[in-house]
């Protein structure tokens, strides 16, 4: 609806024409107006009027009747107001934090003063130290994290200082490392030596005395050839030097495997030769090879190639025409008929650990390790009862069933291989790169247990498999790759217990 108004009652009061008019138009004679539509342009609108008895022009102009947005007023005021208070909280979260950060800035500067002190001087200083340390630079990350969640805007000084304490922590942590006066690392590993020292003490009692180190080759022992079989000597008291046979056939990249000489209590001296590499995950036993005589193997002819399924591990040996492996992800032993190439027999190793539980040092995947000797088939492993110390088995290598069980006190993944002779288990080490030692044995025939000092030369880093054979009293070693063999040297006298 449009409204119309004089200029006698405008807005409620008695007006001129020209107080009506919008600024910067003119009334026109001739009964005109006009306003400018630019600074160059004006146009012009014509409106019917009157002059009263005094000469006074009137006219009557109609206005649209738009109404005021009041709601639309009310909502700007009302986010306005909570813009406002938005503001007030941000503003005093910034004060907040601006304190916060000039406080943890001293902080940061005193323990970088502290820091240096501890790097500089030579007093001695405890874990209490390092852990208030540790305690106040926490504090600070746990600030620096809400912060970075909270702050809005560049937050380039934030990032900064979380650079500055992410790099005190590490200076901590190389410190608490590094300090010659008190490493903690150090105080527990001599805590933890000393505790191995106390177990040691435990046992020397019950432990037979180291042997003195072994004879060197001459009056006091005695070489190969003993009767096949024979436990005629005072047991073992040293080795030859390594006379390396070959690389397998398999070629160098095969580094993980086993190898040796069938022992076959009736026909002693005409076993054959065999070798078994594992595949390059050092794990999977797939293949394997067998040959009449050494030169066969020697000049890789008259191989018979065999696969074999789901064999695991180095651990594996041949006896009187079969050959034992761990089975595959398995606390099982199987043995496979060498004639055949077919699984004779399996059977479950009562309580004993599998897949890398307790192997050898250095050596994955020989939880269980068959040894052969002039008594027959033995298994090596360990169990969880005797908390990976090494377990003697003796098998009946026709059924694979346990006949008897002895348990040791040497921890197993602290040796790097074993091997039996005439019912006595022997125990390595790795020396150094080129060096083994034989330094441990166990006594079935007594129960007693002791330490010996016979160093093993080898061509390689890592010893994979040693294998003993009855009948030419020779250590056949997997090293790397690299098959090597080793005479036995025994002591003159029977052997007798301490």
């Amino acid at each position: 609806m449009a409204s119309r108004f004089s200029s006698w009652g405008l807005l409620g009061k008695n007006l001129s024409f020209k107080e009506v008019l919008k600024p910067g138009c003119t009334l026109e004679s001739g009964a005109g107006w006009g306003c400018p539509k630019s600074r160059d342009a004006w146009s012009f609108s014509n409106f019917t009027g009157s002059k009263d008895d005094r000469g006074t022009c009137q006219c009557s102009i109609t206005l649209p009747d738009t109404t005021f947005p009041v709601e639309r007023v009310e909502r700007l005021e009302y986010t306005a107001h909570i813009l406002s208070e938005k503001f007030k909280i941000e503003l005093s979260k910034v004060k907040e934090y601006v304190h916060l950060i000039s406080v943890y800035e001293k902080k940061l500067v005193n323990l970088t003063v502290r820091v240096e002190i501890m790097e500089k001087d030579t007093i001695q200083y405890s874990e209490l130290d390092f852990e208030l340390i540790k305690i106040e630079v926490k504090e600070m990350q746990k600030l620096i994290i809400r912060l970075k969640e909270s702050f809005v805007g560049s937050s380039e000084i934030v990032d900064q200082l979380e650079v500055e304490i992410r790099n005190l922590t590490l200076v901590v942590e190389k410190l608490e490392t590094l300090d010659k006066n008190n490493v903690l690392s150090i105080r527990r590993e001599i805590v933890a030596l000393k505790n191995r020292l106390k177990e040691c003490e435990a046992s020397k009692s019950e432990m037979v005395p180291a042997t003195p180190p072994p004879p060197a080759p001459g009056k006091h022992a005695i070489f190969l050839p003993l009767e096949p079989g024979s436990c005629s000597h005072g047991g073992v008291v040293n080795v030859s030097r390594p006379a390396v046979v070959q690389l397998n056939w398999q070629g160098f990249s095969y580094k993980y495997g086993a190898w040796g000489r069938d022992y076959s209590p009736q026909h002693p001296g005409t076993g054959l030769y065999w070798v078994a590499p594992l595949n390059t995950d050092g794990r999977y036993l797939e293949y394997y090879r067998l040959y009449n005589t050494l030169d066969d193997l020697l000049l890789y002819k008259h191989a018979q190639h065999y696969r074999i399924a789901y064999g695991q591990g180095s651990g594996t040996a041949v006896y009187n025409n079969n050959m034992y492996v761990n089975w595959y992800n398995t606390r099982n032993i199987a043995k496979v008929n060498l004639s055949t190439n077919k699984v004779a027999v399996t059977e479950t190793l009562p309580n004993a650990v599998y897949n890398n539980r307790f192997s050898y040092a250095n050596v994955a995947w020989q939880d269980i390790d068959f040894a052969v000797d002039e008594n027959g088939l033995w298994v090596i492993y360990s169990t969880e009862a005797n908390t990976g110390n090494m377990v003697i088995s003796k098998l009946n290598d026709t059924s694979l069933v346990v006949l008897n069980t002895w348990y040791t006190k040497q921890y197993k993944p602290s040796v790097s291989n074993a091997f039996m002779v005439c019912g006595v288990l022997y125990a390595t080490r790795t020396l150094s790169t080129r060096t083994e030692e034989i330094f441990y044995y166990y006594d079935t025939n007594t129960g007693k247990e002791g330490r010996l000092e016979i160093t093993m030369h080898k061509m390689q880093e890592n010893v994979h498999s040693i294998n003993y054979h009855p009948f030419d009293h020779k250590l056949y070693v997997y090293n790397d790759g690299y098959l090597l063999n080793y005479d036995v040297i025994f002591k003159r006298e029977p052997q007798q217990d301490v």
